[in-house]
């Protein structure tokens, strides 16, 4: 699949579409308390998308059946929600993606519910760091390799875990774009990065091992041990200086 570099035009439809995903993460900052159902919480996304002109991007997508992925402590991404409340002491990551005028932003955040363990709250921050130190690569001339490398040398530094079977993605028109972004080494650098690149950069940290299961009901991804993970996530443009981080206000 060829990587699509986006103009000047397609770049601001973009941004329009991550400002719709950085409010809905500000409403959801506002009502998330223990007591809340993540099905409350899904319709305020839905409804909050649909009112600023937008479609959820994950509604439907491969089948998913709601508008928001919420996860729980040990559950890493692709949570469905449903009756479940959040519970003092709990962390919820939870996935947006908002498609307005024909392109798509895409990012992730992981929150505290009321008061939280110390590891629980290193965790969270070492996650999002993670992808602050790989974003120091996504500049022209490196390679998604660097990136990658960077996650993952914060996240194991700190001793934490990076998942390995899910991956960040090119986003733009299609929610899935070339190139896969790997939180983790591998064997191939990757492509060069180039401007108008835009890449959903999403490191997936786990407190424990980096092995994880996919439940029953084929969405929802748990750690093997039970610890608790935690997910962040921004679509970001490459620029012919520093990255853009376009669901960033």
């Amino acid at each position: 699949m060829a990587i699509i570099l986006k103009n000047v035009a397609q770049v601001e439809k973009m941004r329009k579409a991550s400002r719709v995903v950085i409010e809905a993460f500000e409403l959801l900052e506002s009502i998330i308390a223990p007591g809340i159902t993540t099905r409350e919480m899904d319709g305020a996304v839905e409804k909050f998308i649909k009112m600023s002109g937008a479609i959820p991007s994950f509604k439907n997508y491969r089948g998913f059946p709601k508008s928001a992925c919420i996860s729980i402590n040990e559950q890493v991404i692709h949570g469905i929600p449903g009756s479940r409340k959040l519970v003092e002491g709990d962390i919820v990551s939870i996935d947006i993606g908002a498609y307005k005028d024909g392109y798509h932003g895409d990012a992730a955040r992981t929150f505290a519910v009321g008061k939280i363990s110390d590891d629980a709250q290193r965790l969270i921050d070492v996650t999002r760091q993670s992808f602050f130190e790989g974003i120091k690569y996504a500049k022209k001339g490196h390679f998604i390799a660097d990136i990658s490398g960077a996650i993952q040398s914060y996240a194991e530094g700190q001793g934490m875990s990076i998942v390995r079977e899910f991956v960040g993605h090119g986003v733009g028109a299609a929610l899935h774009e070339a190139p896969e972004i790997p939180n983790f080494r591998d064997k191939k650098r990757g492509p060069r990065l180039q401007p108008g690149m835009t890449l959903a950069i999403e490191p997936m940290v786990n407190l424990g091992t980096h092995e994880v299961v996919i439940l029953e009901d084929e969405w929802t991804v748990v750690t093997a041990d039970g610890e608790l993970s935690a997910h962040y996530e921004n679509t970001v443009l490459i620029t012919d200086g520093e990255p853009e981080i376009l669901t960033i206000r």
